[in-house]
């Protein structure tokens, strides 16, 4: 059966309750009548209550009304935010390099409003000093702690020791933050002509920083995988 609401001629009912376009209840009317109004106020006779008794018609302008719904929806799927987890691994003897590099990543994750999964890989003799990766992801959590906490405490799985992070920040949140931001740099760049070549340069610099995580995937999803160190 169609999902869409029977309108105009399509009802076929002996008299309907009426509602008028600004929402004011007129009443129980003869469906004759009710077309009568629709075709005075140039608007169409829609069943919004067809299960009721008499059914519920309303004049309204149908061709705007499925427009202006289909932009809500769309609107709505833009904005649905999905549970990602991201995921970085270490060695427990980490340089300081490759551990602010990767604490970069995490950084960015957690400020984009995901979890982030740390693994700590142990390897031969490194698999009886479990101590080290404790204190390794102990100090990660506390060098992040004002973007994320302590979801999964590091726990030990086979020769790897697991810890997830988990935003302060809802994903939602930061969706409409990286909106704002990219809708000031556009509207600066209007502006002031003259930095438009840096502010192009800027997104496309990020662009390829976020082109080092995969796309949205469901919860769960191991969105990232980098290289031993």
């Amino acid at each position: 059966m169609s999902a869409e609401p029977r309108i105009n001629d399509r009802i076929r009912v002996p008299e309907v309750r009426l509602v008028g376009p600004s929402g004011e209840q007129v009443g129980i009317v003869p469906l004759a009548k009710a077309l009568e109004l629709a075709q005075e106020y140039d608007l169409d006779l829609v069943e919004v209550a067809a299960n009721a008794r008499p059914p519920v018609c309303k004049l309204m302008d149908y061709g705007k009304f499925k427009y202006e719904s289909a932009m809500k929806a769309r609107e709505a799927r833009k904005n649905q935010a999905h549970t990602v987890i991201k995921e970085m691994k270490l060695r427990p003897k980490i340089d300081p390099h490759d551990y602010d590099t990767k604490k970069g990543h995490v950084v960015r994750f957690l400020k984009q409003g995901d979890k982030v999964k740390i693994t700590i890989m142990f390897r031969g003799r490194e698999q009886s000093r479990p101590e080290l990766g404790y204190r390794l992801l102990q100090r990660l959590a506390e060098d992040v702690q004002d973007l994320g906490f302590i979801e999964s405490n590091p726990k030990q799985d086979g020769r790897n020791m697991i810890m997830v992070l988990g935003p302060h920040k809802k994903k939602t949140e930061a969706m409409a933050e990286a909106r704002q931001a990219q809708e000031a740099r556009k509207a600066d760049a209007k502006a002031h002509p003259g930095r438009s070549q840096n502010v192009a340069e800027s997104e496309e610099s990020e662009e390829s920083t976020d082109a080092e995580a995969p796309a949205e995937a469901p919860a769960e999803a191991q969105a990232e995988a980098p290289a031993d160190v």
